[in-house]
């Protein structure tokens, strides 16, 4: 094996998201050969010794591939940390997959907001999915204030200026409607942040709920299944994974880590 960036291998053993893992560096957390490593260098692991937090760890220590979809609950962080010890999608995996696993989100979804998220110890997965080269549409049910008309629908769907740049085109649609809120649809293939609510309270119609029912073919509701239950997970199928990287043009195909759902 020849010479590879830490944070690269670190996520291909599935210690860490590359994200995290460049934090983990930043941080002094990582050794190779006894010496502190900075974010950029580069190692091999048939013949350096690496440590993270003091512990050495060995391409044959790497856990099995997990894929996961989650049904987050509305007060949960989608992160692996949180300074204001807030709850976090790993505090409702099942016990034996919330520590030494490198499992960790893919993406986020903000602390109110509830529905489909994906989590994996897949670090080059999750490196290539976060990537802004690599867009999957992503479906969510929004409860917004008021009734709007189809001209604000229209712009939400041509795209509108957030920061000095404009939203790519997005699939609005009315689903219902009551006195002083409306439920739409919305399909987005760009996830920046706060998209959603940004975008409705910029048009005037400020969100009341968000809710994501699907990550492209990967649905929260499967054909002739009931719902995910906030708050419990289930393992992808095979066709979801490979749906997955076939998006993202990677080979290497790994099957789930067990066929049950988990609810906390």
């Amino acid at each position: 094996m020849s010479d590879e960036r830490l944070q690269k291998i670190l996520a291909q053993w599935g210690i860490a998201s590359r994200r995290l893992a460049e934090q983990m560096i930043v941080a002094g957390r990582v050794r190779v050969n006894g010496n502190i490593v900075r974010l950029g260098e580069k190692a091999n692991p048939d013949r350096d010794l690496i440590q993270v937090d003091g512990v050495p760890v060995k391409p044959t220590d790497r856990p099995a591939k997990v894929y996961l979809l989650i049904n987050k609950p509305a007060g949960v962080v989608s992160t692996c940390s949180d300074p204001r010890s807030r709850s976090k999608v790993l505090d409702l995996l099942p016990p034996q997959l919330r520590s030494g696993k490198g499992i960790h989100p893919v993406g986020r979804l903000d602390a109110d907001s509830t529905g489909a998220l994906l989590l994996t110890n897949d670090g080059k997965l999750t490196f290539c999915l976060t990537h802004p080269r690599h867009s999957i549409a992503k479906t969510y049910q929004v409860w917004v204030s008021g009734d709007p008309p189809e001209p604000i629908l229209e712009a939400w769907r041509q795209g509108i200026i957030l920061s000095g740049r404009k939203t790519l085109p997005a699939k609005v649609k009315v689903l219902d409607r009551a006195r002083d809120q409306t439920l739409l649809e919305v399909i987005l293939s760009e996830g920046r942040n706060r998209q959603i609510r940004r975008t409705a309270e910029q048009l005037g119609y400020p969100v009341v709920r968000l809710h994501r029912t699907a990550i492209g073919p990967i649905q929260l509701q499967r054909p002739g299944s009931p719902i995910l239950p906030p708050g419990c997970c289930r393992p992808l199928e095979d066709a979801e994974i490979i749906y997955l990287w076939n998006l993202v043009n990677l080979t290497s195909i790994s099957v789930p880590v067990n066929s049950q759902e988990h609810s906390i």
